[in-house]
């Protein structure tokens, strides 16, 4: 792996060189840049937040596939997610922007097509965003109407929160997110600091003592090997259920594009900002594979784990971790304790998540991309985009109302989190690969002749998710069990392509240079 470093083309002080490299890129410096590389990996780190997508998606990996579909495809997604995140990593370091992945694409996409790439990246990538950080809260929410379920006595007399408080309990989160994050830069900063040792000393507590307080435990041999086929979805082909298994390990593993978005913030950006990227995905990688074989090893009836009756109500690493407890001490408090330790490590990531849409939300509404970006790109006295920090909250909000109506409707829209964002991260790759292959100026960190071949990689990679994601998840397929994710990517593509054509293509020319030539 090749290091270069570039030197700075602009006539500022040597002292100051971030301010300098981004002017070079069209922007003048208006963030606060207090970040260092442990902040800057903080926040990926605490977005990626495996003790959120492992526990929140658990019953997806359970349903396809099993122990062996989560283990041993977690190692798979890890590999190639590993690839994606490299050349992430390369391109950030070329062009340290809050603009993040947008902007990349039209840098790389050549002249006659960088407005309508950095248009449709710029969308899926926030888009995704909102989506994402609507179903990490959402799920948050589940968690906490859970916790109480079993903590007054579980589906037989226990309290069973209606749809409608569980929206409110949601709201509720999201105000909060709204309040941390309009606070100056170097207090958030502490959360995401606290975020990695929250997430780390939790993963680390929870795989000693789940296997340590349960008196029946998975042997290695189910833990690694026993592949689940009783999902009850109508699916038997093996090969076709651990494709769907596979969505709880790239799910759990999503959001390090936070680093870029951090950038502006960030000192020794071309440098720090990568480093934030492939340090975040490598911990959250290993500490999750680790998580997950530790959950894994208390789940010893899977037919009932799943089931809908049982005193969490059908969620999985719920009901595993308070029958473990239950069977040791006859309480299941202390379950309810691991759940809550998960449960701050969610809203730590659900944090996490609105600094990272305010950030792409500011950087994208200030190339005009957004209705009334003007507004949404003010910054107050802290230097901090306190209004579309809200916008985010309120958007995240609207996002989960057609959960009142319908779950699938709800599941239609969040599936865009995962298929759209990694849509987001392959399309400036795939640039590189192809229209910038020979123009392409790397920054500090670079790949060298490694470059070309993990960048495939991680295109095909992606290209094969959006497939498989796309699949349907049962047979037959009804309107209640009907996979809405290729309706919800298609329908982000069509509505950004067409806005594009319809009108963004008589005004939208990319980023803009917001510096004095």
């Amino acid at each position: 792996m090749a290091v270069s470093r570039r030197s700075v083309e602009v006539d500022l002080p040597v002292a100051d060189p971030d301010r300098a490299r981004l002017q070079q890129l069209g922007y003048k410096q208006e963030l606060k840049r207090g970040l260092s590389v442990i902040s800057n990996f903080a926040f990926s780190f605490s977005l990626i937040s495996v003790l959120t997508g492992v526990t929140t998606t658990y019953n997806t990996g359970l349903r396809y596939g099993g122990p062996a579909s989560m283990t041993l495809g977690w190692l798979v997604v890890a590999t190639f997610n590993g690839c994606v995140a490299l050349s992430m990593a390369e391109i950030c370091s070329a062009y340290p922007t809050s603009g993040g992945l947008y902007y990349w694409s039209a840098k790389l996409a050549g002249k006659n097509w960088a407005s309508l790439a950095s248009w449709v990246t710029g969308w899926f990538n926030i888009v995704a965003q909102w989506t994402g950080t609507a179903s990490v809260n959402f799920s948050l929410a589940q968690l906490v109407q859970v916790i109480i379920l079993l903590g007054s006595g579980g589906t037989d007399g226990g309290y069973l929160a209606s749809k409608y408080v569980v929206l409110a309990i949601y709201g509720a989160i999201l105000i909060l997110h709204g309040l941390t994050n309009s606070l100056p830069i170097q207090r958030l900063s502490w959360l995401g600091k606290f975020g990695v040792f929250w997430n780390t000393a939790g993963v680390f507590v929870l795989v000693i003592l789940i296997p340590m307080v349960a008196k029946e435990r998975a042997s290695l041999e189910f833990i690694f090997t026993h592949f689940n086929t009783e999902n009850g979805m109508g699916v038997s082909n093996k090969v076709y259920i651990l494709a769907m298994g596979l969505l709880m390990s790239q799910y759990s593993l999503l959001g390090y594009d936070t680093s870029a978005h951090m950038t502006e913030e960030t000192k020794n950006a071309d440098w720090n900002g990568p480093m934030g990227i492939i340090t975040s995905v490598s911990l959250a990688s290993m500490f999750g594979w680790i998580y997950l074989v530790a959950l894994t090893s208390v789940v010893t009836d899977i037919p009932y784990l799943l089931d809908p009756g049982n005193d969490a109500g059908g969620y999985a690493i719920a009901q595993a971790l308070y029958t473990t407890f239950h069977r040791r001490y006859g309480s299941g408090i202390g379950g309810l304790i691991c759940l809550g330790v998960v449960a701050v490590a969610i809203f730590i990531c659900g944090s996490a998540n609105v600094t990272s849409d305010s950030r792409m939300g500011y950087a994208f509404s200030r190339d005009g991309a957004m209705p009334f970006s003007h507004f949404w790109h003010r910054l107050n006295k802290h230097e901090v985009p306190f209004n579309v920090v809200w916008l985010s909250v309120f958007l995240a909000f609207v996002i989960a109302l057609p959960s009142l109506g319908s779950q699938v409707a709800f599941q239609a829209m969040v599936s865009v989190a995962t298929t759209g964002l990694y849509i987001a991260y392959a399309l400036p790759i795939f640039f590189r690969v192809t229209t910038a292959r020979k123009s392409f100026v790397p920054g500090p960190f670079h790949l060298g002749r490694y470059s070309y071949i993990v960048g495939w990689i991680s295109v095909t990679w992606v290209a094969l998710l959006t497939v498989l994601f796309s699949l349907p998840v049962a047979y037959p397929v009804t309107q209640a069990n009907f996979n809405y994710t290729p309706v919800a990517v298609g329908g982000v593509l069509l509505l950004s392509v067409g806005a594009w054509v319809v009108h963004a293509r008589f005004w939208f020319q990319g980023p803009v240079t917001n510096v004095e030539s």
